[in-house]
């Protein structure tokens, strides 16, 4: 089945005065390739579900769930004809899901579930031939699968919020009013976090090279690629902006590990689409990232993307780093050389700005004139590790942005520094 992906942003909408309470759609996709539709809410939901026929489709309600936009329709092939999107009342947004003429969904084809309360993923496992003696508008409800918000990523245990540091950034936001966050934290011993805007789809910039490293290294540990493999520098990979290969003729060969290690540590541009054209293109690598779980990310267009089409979130960053932390995505070989690598990022002057001596960082950062961002794996002195994400929406080349994560990631390192005492065998993190 060829595959149609769609992501549709709704991030930027305000909400209505009057509203603030409401939670928002902030983006959703529907991955024809796997028959899974994704949706992403700006704060927590139960969705509601049921099935009808003549035609057969599938009606999903987010309650007090703002859509603060005109109803959106887009058409599909195969199976799915359309979905549309609405507002049966004012504090409802609605998901019709229509199947194409023949096709029929059951109610126990379908799972519903959440990986967090703020993100679900509608599966069609299977489809049947529609029955010609169905009559009248039935209505089957659907069962919503409990929410499996235990853990993160699958590989965390959540602890809960840490609300002093959360209350102290978002007084510091109060400060800087031109700019929009998305900031997502994570303590790996005691899995209390900091979610603020979290899923929250940004421009990516030079974020995705994070995410397109990990897939490399993927395909290193399958044997499908060798760090000593020769990438050669085409004409249409070769770009400026960012990195030193642009000044290298058309036709230089450089191995895989010298391209990966580029793209990283000097945000290389051309290196990232030599990278990116060895893994087959974007169709390849975005599916890839939803199969990790990333629902924000996903890359359009080569480097340098002035425009911003190339999109993730920092809860997507944070997401990526626990995965990979916790040697889910690679092998312990390859997991170590993807940190070395990130350790040696030459760009310091955003969270590497803000944790104390003696700690460590594996991180990416990205630039572009209207949002800046980093995300990575913070390794303290006294033996506790944390993951960050921040991208910060800037107006335009704004140095306060900078100033801002700077700010945030010194709060936040000194926080889990002082609210963290050993007792010999154990780090244990006291949050009041």
């Amino acid at each position: 089945m060829k595959s149609h992906l769609l992501a549709i942003s709704l991030s930027s909408l305000v909400l209505a005065a009057g509203e603030v309470n409401a939670s928002q759609l902030q983006s959703w996709y529907f991955d024809s390739n796997q028959n899974q539709l994704h949706l992403t809410t700006t704060s927590e939901v139960q969705p509601k579900a049921f099935v009808l026929e003549n035609p057969s489709r599938l009606v999903i309600d987010l309650p007090e769930t703002d859509l603060n936009s005109d109803t959106v329709k887009k058409s599909f092939g195969n199976a799915v004809k359309e979905i549309r999107i609405g507002e049966p009342d004012r504090k409802t947004t609605r998901f019709v899901v229509e199947l194409a003429p023949g096709y029929h969904i059951a109610a126990r084809n379908l799972s519903i579930k959440g990986d967090s309360r703020t993100h679900w993923i509608v599966k069609f496992n299977s489809f049947d031939k529609q029955n010609s003696n169905m009559n009248g508008e039935n209505r089957e409800d659907i069962t919503i699968q409990p929410t499996d918000s235990s853990t993160f990523a699958g590989v965390v245990n959540l602890g809960q919020e840490m609300s002093g540091i959360s209350s102290q950034i978002r007084g510091l936001l109060a400060s800087y009013k031109s700019l929009n966050p998305g900031i997502f934290f994570l303590d790996l011993q005691t899995g209390n976090y900091i979610d603020i805007n979290g899923e929250k789809r940004f421009a990516a910039a030079s974020t995705i090279k994070f995410p397109l490293l990990v897939a490399l290294f993927q395909e290193i540990d399958a044997g499908r690629i060798k760090l000593t493999d020769k990438l050669v520098m085409r004409r249409d990979l070769k770009v400026g902006e960012s990195g030193t290969m642009q000044y290298k003729p058309i036709g230089t060969k450089f191995s895989v590990l010298e391209t990966a290690t580029l793209m990283m540590i000097i945000s290389d541009n051309t290196a990232t689409n030599m990278v990116l054209d060895r893994l087959g293109g974007t169709t390849k690598v975005n599916q890839r990232f939803r199969n990790w779980g990333l629902p924000n990310t996903a890359v359009r267009n080569q480097l340098p993307d002035i425009a911003g089409k190339n999109t993730t979130s920092s809860k997507d960053l944070v997401r990526l780093a626990a995965l990979v932390h916790n040697n889910r995505l690679l092998s312990s070989n390859s997991r170590n050389q993807v940190l070395g690598i990130m350790r040696r990022v030459k760009t310091n002057t955003l969270l590497p700005a803000g944790i104390g001596k003696g700690a460590t960082i594996a991180h990416k950062t990205g630039t572009l004139r209207f949002i800046i961002g980093d995300a990575g794996i913070i390794d303290m002195p006294n033996g506790k590790s944390y993951l960050a994400g921040v991208l910060v929406q800037r107006p335009n080349h704004d140095p306060r942005a900078g100033a801002f994560v700077r700010e945030v990631s010194r709060r936040v390192y000194n926080y889990l520094q002082k609210n963290t005492v050993s007792d010999g065998s154990a780090v244990i993190n006291r949050d009041r």
